[in-house]
């Protein structure tokens, strides 16, 4: 005799698994949008004012690349969930494929962001404030502490990947 506890089917789970999927990656879609539509606008502002500088066109840089990592994440998420239910050798392999590109952009994407960081507070000089988003915040700020929208010191006001370390994969 064989115990088994069904919660709910194995198709209705996977019916809902397949929904969650849907809003996981949705949202990195958005985040993905929000920070590409906010990088445009920046970049238009910049050129009308006639302030087409280096350093402010690499923070918007700096900027639209947390919204990638952060979008990204929520893409891999997304797959991740996608084979949580019985998956296939074929669909495991391919979520190690998804997965190892997508954890390579967020690698390269985050040593970038770590090197326009740098390259933005070394043009501000020793202890100087570096600028983002029209505030000003210390040099450094977000101490290495984490990853989320509040670390990387600018108010909580965008993805951040903290102290200008990169991103986690």
């Amino acid at each position: 005799m064989t115990l088994s506890l069904d919660l709910l089917p194995e198709e209705d789970l996977r019916e809902a698994i397949g929904l969650l999927v849907r809003l996981v990656e949705s949202a990195g879609a958005l985040i993905i949008f929000v920070g590409a539509a906010w990088a445009f606008a920046q970049f238009v502002l910049g050129m009308a004012r006639d302030r087409a500088r280096t350093g402010a066109f690499n923070r918007i840089r700096l900027r639209l690349g947390r919204f990638l990592v952060l979008g990204l994440e929520f893409q891999l998420a997304g797959d991740v969930l996608r084979t949580a239910v019985a998956p296939s050798f074929a669909e495991i392999g391919q979520l190690a494929a998804i997965a190892a590109i997508r954890t390579a952009l967020n690698y390269f994407l985050g040593r970038e962001i770590a090197q326009e960081r740098d390259e933005i507070e070394r043009a501000g000089g020793e202890g100087a404030e570096a600028v983002e988003g029209g505030r000003t915040a210390p040099a450094g700020a977000g101490g290495g502490a984490g990853t989320g929208p509040a670390a990387d010191g600018d108010g909580g006001t965008g993805p951040g990947t903290g102290g200008g370390r990169p991103a986690a994969p």
